[in-house]
């Protein structure tokens, strides 16, 4: 069976910024990314159905009958069960919204038509951006579970202080930890392939430390939080998802955040994550075009791919950067800082597309990966939405 991961037309924008370069199901929550998972459970590839622009990084493949899985929604056994019982023509749904279906792609455009099956289980969706971090301790832990299921983790060196249950900490191949603190009362410990916790890192899990990340000397992590692949972080970080391939190397706060991949956080940057009132954060919502209440009393930073900030800076509660905003200087900039913004406080003038290619050119180098003509046309794309800036 041909299995498509779907982005709904109505709601894909509700995770801008970070939707603005990848399809819903490549964001990543818990260990893995929504694609992953999905991937994994089910022992297949799943294909992408997004916006077209996106199509040539993250194709689409077509067949007569597909199993069309909604984006925002991560697998569990029961539900994945429910979905491989679908016939052609049944749509598996919950609440009234649409889990997945069997049928063609014309399908999506009807799928008031279909048969509805109701899923009563319990399930993991995502509907907003900051659902990202408020959901990644459930995440976390389903993917710790998937991931080491009937697998032994590589030795744990005797230098490190294990608090809680030694069996929630586990090393992939080439990971490794000297001299530092990992307490796992509260959720539990994954290093991916080569990856690293330096000496005096303590940790309060769940934490997810991806391949070939590491933490920095001394870092302070409280979970759930999750670091991507290629990544090097330290300094605090509390609840806070970073995509991959993005740097927090240094001292400096980060919290109640997202952030996604080829960023970087230059040294003290600081961001708030709590009001001095102790009320609601509200945020931009690129849907509404407007700042909606979260109806959070914490949250942080929501960054796009390919941004930056100076040393320094100090980003407010509920800040939103767009894509390829470069963002330095004293004071605290706008809480919305649209794609291609370069500048602080006293104002923002346009990033050029040939300075920030000729940046993530060397960027990507430094990673082993080339930047080529589909991560351009991507951002060219991006950058020519009007609408967005």
């Amino acid at each position: 069976m041909n299995f498509v991961l779907f982005d709904e037309a109505s709601s894909w924008k509700d995770f801008l910024p970070l939707t603005f370069t990848r399809p819903v199901s490549e964001i990543r929550i818990g260990i893995l990314s929504i694609k992953e998972k999905w991937d994994k459970s089910l022992g297949v590839f799943c294909s992408y159905f997004t916006q077209d622009y996106l199509s040539s990084k993250f194709p689409y493949i077509d067949a007569s009958t597909s199993v069309f899985i909604n984006s925002r929604y991560c697998p569990n056994e029961l539900l994945i069960t429910a979905i491989q019982q679908l016939k052609s023509g049944d749509a598996l749904v919950s609440s009234h919204k649409i889990i997945a279906f069997c049928g063609s792609k014309s399908d999506l455009h009807q799928t008031s038509s279909l048969k509805q099956i109701s899923f009563d289980g319990a399930v993991l969706e995502i509907n907003q951006v900051w659902d990202i971090f408020q959901k990644n301790a459930e995440a976390l832990k389903a993917d710790f579970e998937l991931v080491t299921k009937n697998r032994t983790s590589q030795p744990l060196s005797n230098t490190v202080t294990v608090i809680g249950d030694r069996s929630l900490v586990f090393l992939e191949k080439g990971a490794k930890a000297e001299a530092c603190i990992l307490n796992t009362t509260s959720g539990p410990i994954y290093l991916g392939i080569d990856a690293e916790i330096m000496e005096g890192s303590v940790v309060r899990g769940g934490l997810a430390l991806c391949e070939h990340s590491t933490l920095k000397l001394g870092a302070k992590i409280y979970g759930a939080t999750t670091i991507g692949p290629h990544c090097k972080v330290g300094g605090e970080v509390n609840n806070s998802v970073i995509f991959g391939y993005t740097n927090k190397a240094h001292d400096g706060f980060l919290g109640n955040s997202v952030v996604g991949e080829w960023c970087n956080l230059g040294a003290d940057t600081n961001n708030s994550n709590l009001k001095n009132n102790y009320g609601n954060v509200k945020v931009y919502n690129y849907n509404q075009k407007k700042q909606v209440d979260s109806g959070l009393q914490f949250c942080g930073l929501i960054m796009g791919d390919h941004s930056k900030t100076g040393i320094n800076t100090m980003l407010n509660t509920g800040t939103v950067a767009g894509v390829a905003a470069n963002i330095y200087g004293g004071g605290f900039p706008a809480t919305y800082i649209p794609n291609f913004s370069w500048g602080g406080s006293t104002g923002f003038e346009t990033y050029r597309t040939d300075k920030l290619f000729e940046t993530a050119s060397k960027v990507f180098e430094r990673r082993g990966k080339v930047f080529d003509q589909k991560e351009k046309d991507i951002l060219n794309h991006v950058f020519n939405q009007k609408e967005w800036i």
